[in-house]
């Protein structure tokens, strides 16, 4: 069953078993609140159960781009088509959310974002790959993110 983020009233459905749990649900609202100011896109997720296509067409990536592979277990995801771009967000519980941006027309920008909840450590998987660059958020607190451009068509 889908839920609807809601960042005024930020809440952990969905992400209770994370033992960073209000800082993911802080960083899951941010992002709705992110996508709702600039596209006017109501932000929804589903449980990864229900998930599984989106979840793997992240997962591909991650693996025939840099043949990584995210040892945390996925707790929600979502794929949604705003002004000619495809994002495809997944979040887990150790506090890591992954986002693909996808750029429908072949000219367009094309990258994977990372994003470190507050509290969580840098995951073994990404540690010696990428630096993570800090941001403040009022919702979500100290957040760490870090991307790489996409080369190859999905």
């Amino acid at each position: 069953m889908s839920y609807t983020v809601d960042f005024q009233d930020v809440s952990t459905t969905g992400l209770e078993s994370s033992p960073v749990a209000d800082a993911l649900a802080g960083l899951r609202a941010n992002e709705a609140r992110y996508f709702k100011n600039k596209f006017d896109h109501v932000f929804t997720v589903e449980p990864a159960a229900e998930a599984a296509d989106e979840i793997d067409y992240v997962h591909k990536i991650l693996k025939e781009e840099r043949d990584l592979v995210i040892e945390s277990t996925p707790l929600e995801a979502t794929q949604f088509e705003v002004d000619g771009v495809r994002w495809t967000y997944v979040f887990y519980e150790s506090g890591l959310a992954i986002n693909v941006l996808y750029t429908l027309e072949d000219s367009g920008k094309r990258a994977v974002g990372f994003k470190l909840s507050d509290g969580m450590e840098v995951p073994e998987e990404l540690a010696d790959r990428f630096k993570f660059a800090r941001q403040k958020s009022k919702l979500a607190g100290t957040i760490r993110g870090t991307f790489f451009v996409i080369k190859g068509s999905y």
